[in-house]
């Protein structure tokens, strides 16, 4: 349970994106990482320990072992959940007695969970402190706002079924009258700075419920965000414990999955390649030797997986039905949504059982369509051996999603093993795990 408190910490504490990567930054400089700029010369060397971030939203860790390094050990995640972002100018009167906000749906979310439940705001805002232009995260860290629901004497139709519009029915109630034009205001306090500063800002509504561990058997956990702050947070524990090897681990968290990843800081941009092509040029390698190292590394894409629902167990693959507490899932897809090969697998099942780590799988039905995640979209900068994992949860992209209370241990220990080894390419079709 210990693990689980911890969880539940981490994600409490990270509202946002931009509070998820900040945590991260702190427990990696309480173990002695080293931060760089992209905008820096960069001086590496064997045996130390750094990371860097890009937009204050995604973050790469990484150690270096030894210069004559085989290849990199990457596990890549992703910080940004599906929520309500604040709209520019976000107050709105309504009926003379009320103002609410003015939000546009960021991913896509399970809608009805968010109704009559106490909600916040959490981002960054962007200041003027002096001749500088700085980032400050701001969390309104009480119960804020709130999106009733209409009664159901006023919609008799609700239980068979509602389509919300976003623009009507999801604007969250911020005050009465007499908090008119004090939004901002707000905001700035909670960020200790001047309203007149603030230049700019990424302002998020989050969901306040607590992590809880329930069941008969206390073996369910429920909590915001789980995908995918459980699968960051299992690989930057992984990635603290594991011992050194022969390649280079790399944590890696991106932010923008939920949109496409086609941002400056997402899956699909060059932040990965331009880290790793950073590190081969600061150990005086060669572009050679750079693709060289690619053949022999590995990636785990972490990104949750569907759990069998309990009440529609009709949804899910006949054959492959992967449940909470059942361990790691490997998740495949024909389309190559998902990066997971017979080679991947192998490679991967083979890491966890020297973990001592239980394995599931997890396609769609055929007739259903599927979503996307981090490797297909990584692999189009980075080329290297992927395979697609997560853990099995339930209420996916619902502000309060739930999974199994052993399934993040089981990922931190697939994880630390995973970054302690290095996977070689031998010859061709061969491959070892040393």
């Amino acid at each position: 349970m210990k693990l689980v408190e911890e969880l539940f910490k981490f994600i409490e504490s990270s509202p946002s994106c931009y509070h998820a990567v900040e945590n991260m930054r702190q427990e990696l400089n309480a173990q002695g990482y080293e931060q760089l700029l992209e905008g820096n010369a960069w001086e590496l060397k064997v045996g130390g320990k750094y990371y860097v971030i890009r937009n204050g939203s995604s973050i790469l860790a990484f150690r270096i072992p030894r210069a004559d390094f085989t290849g990199f050990q990457i596990m890549a995640s992703h910080s940004d959940s599906p929520c309500f972002k604040i709209k520019e100018n976000p107050e709105m009167e309504a009926e003379g007695h009320y103002v609410k906000l003015n939000v546009e749906k960021y991913g896509g979310m399970l809608c009805a969970p968010w109704f009559d439940r106490p909600l916040s705001v959490a981002g960054r805002v962007i200041v003027r402190e002096g001749d500088k232009i700085v980032m400050k995260l701001v969390n309104v860290d009480r119960d804020f706002v709130m999106i009733p629901n209409l009664a159901i004497h006023m919609n008799r139709e609700v239980n068979d079924g509602v389509k919300y519009n976003a623009q009507k029915d999801m604007l969250p109630l911020f005050g009465d009258e007499t908090s008119k034009g004090t939004f901002m205001e707000q905001i700035a306090q909670a960020a200790k700075v001047a309203r007149e500063d603030i230049l700019g800002n990424d302002l998020f509504l989050y969901n306040r419920m607590k992590g809880s561990i329930w069941g008969a058997n206390q073996e369910f956990i429920s909590i915001g965000k789980l995908d995918d702050l459980q699968c960051a947070f299992s690989s930057l524990k992984g990635f603290l414990a594991a011992k050194d090897g022969d390649s280079i681990p790399v944590h890696c968290v991106f932010d923008n999955e939920e949109v496409g990843s086609s941002t400056k800081q997402g899956a699909a941009s060059t932040f990965l390649l331009d880290t790793l092509v950073r590190i081969n040029e600061c150990l005086g390698r060669t572009m050679s030797q750079y693709r060289q190292a690619l053949a022999s590394s590995f990636m785990l894409s972490a990104d949750n997986a569907h759990g069998v629902h309990p009440n529609y167990g009709e949804k899910a693959c006949p054959t492959n039905r992967p449940y909470p507490n059942g361990g790691v899932v490997l998740k495949y897809s024909g389309n190559q949504k998902y990066t997971t090969d017979g080679v991947a697998t192998a490679l991967f099942r083979e890491i966890c059982k020297r973990a001592g780590v239980p394995v599931q799988v997890y396609l769609n039905r055929s007739d259903v369509l599927g979503g996307s995640t981090l490797g297909n979209l990584s692999g189009t900068q980075v080329a290297l051996n992927t395979v697609d994992v997560g853990l099995a949860q339930l209420a996916m992209h619902s502000p309060y999603e739930t999974a199994g209370v052993k399934d993040t241990e089981y990922l931190v220990r697939a994880a630390a093993e995973f970054f302690g080894v290095s996977v070689r390419e031998d010859g061709y079709g061969s491959y070892s795990i040393d």
